[in-house]
């Protein structure tokens, strides 16, 4: 677990593609007693929170700006510098899950000593992560996997927690990315970790725990990605999931930026989750399908939830819909 400074003021810098504020829009839905409000340039997108200066933030209550957007290669732009000391001067502590680290930017690291404020930089693992051992642990587990990547494995795995939580069953979310990391305080950022102990970190994030208790953990990537494959397979393997619960975006037809890549058939993603995922939980297994519907209307989502689960005779929900395919799911999940 972090001693995260909460609450944020969200920093979404002049990205003006909404897709790239998903750490912001994550902590806004998932989190939202946490949000204080946005700071957005000239240019950038807006999430709809109050938009606050640093200086206001503090005053009502903020702790710490949360860079919320992902920039392409997870770079912190040169010219944010200036408005990253300003937010240190009113106050802040400055929150960032990029690749770049802002503990690594002079400027900046020289102005947070200069006024007492901290740099967390949340795409870094533990020291001494042990190389996996495939050993079984007591406790549930399931994992989120997908057919792509950013495509609601997060919020797939938060909204099963919840809803196991809320029919009194003992259960934890399980970060594995920057954002999930921030709603929960805690998690293993493991695109961030070296490939032999990847599976090793997955096992730490999901340690042994009473028979009956849950740890839903967050997926990353995909096991049909050309470039993520790995990180999926470490975390199948050192998570040892009992259950796995696949996610899909109807709307995509190619791997998100590589369409020389079409997105695998359901059964035919599900099929290799299981046989993968048994080298190390034989006794692994498919529980549904979670569908990314919100490019559809609730007809035709509903439609399609239910055509899915007619093929795959697996239940088929969008866990922000809701409803009666979701219990459906959840039930299954937990049979």
């Amino acid at each position: 677990m972090l001693d995260l400074p909460r609450p944020y003021l969200l920093f979404l810098g002049d990205i003006a593609e909404r897709g790239y504020a998903k750490t912001a829009l994550g902590l806004r839905d998932w989190a939202p007693e946490h949000c204080i409000g946005e700071w957005t340039l000239p240019g950038g997108v807006s999430i709809d929170l109050p938009r606050l200066s640093p200086a206001e933030a503090k005053a009502a209550g903020a702790r710490a700006l949360v860079i919320g957007v992902a920039t392409p290669g997870g770079a912190i732009p040169a010219h944010w510098l200036p408005v990253l000391i300003e937010a240190l001067q009113a106050g802040l502590d400055i929150v960032a899950g990029m690749h770049a680290k802002l503990n690594d930017m002079p400027d900046l690291r020289a102005a947070a000593a200069r006024l007492g404020r901290q740099l967390i930089d949340i795409r870094t693992p533990p020291p001494n992560i042990p190389i996996g051992d495939g050993k079984k642990r007591s406790g549930k587990r399931l994992l989120t996997v997908g057919t792509d990547c950013a495509l609601g494995k997060k919020y797939t795995a938060l909204a099963l927690t919840r809803a196991f939580v809320a029919r009194g069953v003992r259960a934890d979310f399980r970060a594995s990315g920057q954002t999930g990391i921030m709603i929960a305080g805690g998690g293993m950022p493991m695109d961030a970790v070296v490939a032999d102990f990847a599976a090793g970190a997955a096992e730490m994030l999901s340690p042994a725990n009473d028979a009956n208790h849950w740890d839903v953990i967050e997926g990353q990537g995909a096991l049909h990605h050309p470039a993520y494959a790995g990180v999926s397979l470490a975390l199948l393997h050192g998570s040892q999931p009992d259950v796995i619960v696949l996610c899909h975006d109807p709307s995509r037809q190619y791997v998100l930026g590589y369409t020389d890549y079409a997105l695998p058939d359901l059964r035919e993603a599900i099929d290799l989750t299981l046989r993968l995922g048994a080298r190390t939980n034989p006794n692994i297994r498919c529980a549904g399908v979670s569908m990314n519907t919100s490019a559809l209307s609730e007809a035709e989502a509903l439609k399609l939830c239910a055509q899915t689960a007619a093929q795959l005779a697996l239940p088929v929900a969008d866990p922000i819909r809701g409803g009666a395919a979701f219990e459906a799911l959840v039930e299954a999940c937990l049979a």
